[in-house]
This record gives C-alpha cells, structure tokens and sequence, in this order.
C-alpha cells in the first residue's frame, strides 16, 4: 500500500494544494504532475463519463509523480463508487450532498475497513489498491483505510443547519462549502455572491476551524487565496481543467477576434 501524501500532509499540518479535473484522460494527470506543485489531483467524478478501466488508468498516472488522488462521488450509489474508486487506487473520497449526520456516518463507514475496532464496512476484495492478491484484507489494507481522507461537501441547507452534529462525526477529515447547491437550497438559485451565501460559508469554515476539521476553499487563481488564509485555512484546491480551457480561450479569442477586426 503507497503513502498517502494528502494525509500525510495533514498529519504534519502542512497546507496542501489541490487541483481537480474532470476529463478522465490519464494524459491530464500526467501533465498536473509534470508541473511539480500540486500535492493531490482530484477526479470530479459527478459531472464527468468516466468507466471503471479509467479509475485504474487516473490511479496509475498520479503514481508517476508522488501525488495523491481523490474523487468526489455522486450521492447515489456513492457506496459503490467510493469503493470502486478506493479499489483502483484512488486514496480519498469527496462525498457530494450529505445531507444529515447519518449521510456522515455513512460516508466515513463506506471507507472503513471492516473490522470491530474500525466499524467500517469496506471488505476484502481484490483489486488494484492491495495488489490484486498481495495485501488482500491486511493490516496494511486496514491502516490505509484509515489514512483515506473522508472529505464531505456541505452544501444543503440542512447540512449547514445540522454543522456542528454532522463535524462532530469521528472520521470527518475535511470540509468543502459548495454555494451553487446551498443558494439552490435556500431558494437563491445562481446567487452564489448572495450575503446568505457568503455567511454560510463563513460559518463552515470558522465552525470547522475550531472543531479540528480542515475546511477547504476550492479557488481559481492564487489571488483568491488571501481572504482564507486570514481565516485560518490552508488546505486549498486551485483550478478544474474545463474552467482554465474555457477562460483561456475566452479571453484570448475575444482578444484575437478584436486584433483581426481592426484588418483592412
């Protein structure tokens, strides 16, 4: 079983950078990795096609260059998805749209082995992350269960309502604060500037601060940072691949079209 860097990371209270990518071409990983600074890739799994031969493939390309992965999983099946992504090789698990302190329970036990001291209810199987057979249902499978960061988006309206139950669930590592689906929930569909918008994710991110579980700011430029790091944050995800090609080509074909229309 591979060192975690993520966890590994948190463990020494380190900040850690992120970045995260929706297309599931293993040639994209390989680029995060050549460019030597971002410490793990996510795979957002819930907006992307993707089959379970590219799980494999995203596992093996951040092995290259010492990054660790993580996958954001859809609500539903997340326990299937979690433990497939988990069995390619993918170390950590971003649950989309928990809801209630059971969602949170439910997410940390899908990624636990399932042992009486770690009450999980991931078993043995023989897939890519124990070697196929090697380490099949070990207690090095066991600690690496252990070590898979369990990150969950708060980003309902109940969440927020039901923080500091759904913090206090042991095994919640960290935090992401998702405006689109909270403006969504509280009737403010597209406000994601909205002062109620905003406010909640203040709360998140102080309330998560002072219960020991790190709150993420996904950002997508560095000048983002600042605001965060004030507050005390430094776990950060910077960037989704769909995102730098759209405003890249944006930007620069607003800018050529203007070049070209100034021709005689």
């Amino acid at each position: 079983m591979r060192e975690n860097k993520l966890r590994e990371l948190m463990k020494q209270g380190k900040p850690t950078i992120g970045t995260r990518m929706l297309s599931p071409w293993p040639g994209i990983m390989e680029i995060i990795g050549h460019c030597g600074e971002i410490d793990y890739v996510e795979f957002s799994s819930e907006y992307a096609p993707y089959d379970l031969h590219d799980l494999d493939n995203l596992a093996r390309a951040s092995e290259l260059f010492g990054m660790s992965t993580m996958m954001k999983v859809d609500q539903e099946p997340r326990g299937y998805l979690a433990q497939r992504a988990i069995g390619s090789g993918i170390q950590n698990i971003l649950f989309a749209d928990a809801r209630t302190v059971e969602d949170a329970k439910e997410c940390v036990r899908i990624v636990r082995a399932e042992t009486p001291e770690t009450k999980g209810i991931n078993g043995c199987s023989m897939r890519r992350h124990v070697g196929y057979l090697k380490e099949c249902g070990s207690p090095a499978f066991v600690r690496a269960m252990e070590d898979a960061v369990v990150a969950i988006m708060i980003e309902k309206k109940s969440a927020v309502e039901n923080l500091e139950e759904i913090l206090s669930v042991e095994g919640i590592d960290m935090v992401q604060f998702g405006p689109c689906d909270y403006s969504l929930s509280i009737g403010l569909p597209g406000q994601w500037e909205h002062p109620k918008v905003k406010e909640a994710e203040l709360r998140v991110i102080k309330t998560a601060l002072e219960m020991g579980v790190a709150p993420r700011a996904e950002i997508n430029s560095s000048d983002e940072a600042k605001k965060y790091i004030d507050l005390g944050v430094r776990d950060f995800n910077i960037g989704v691949d769909v995102v730098i090609l759209h405003n890249f080509l944006k930007s620069n074909g607003v800018n050529l079209r203007k070049e070209l229309s100034n021709l005689k």
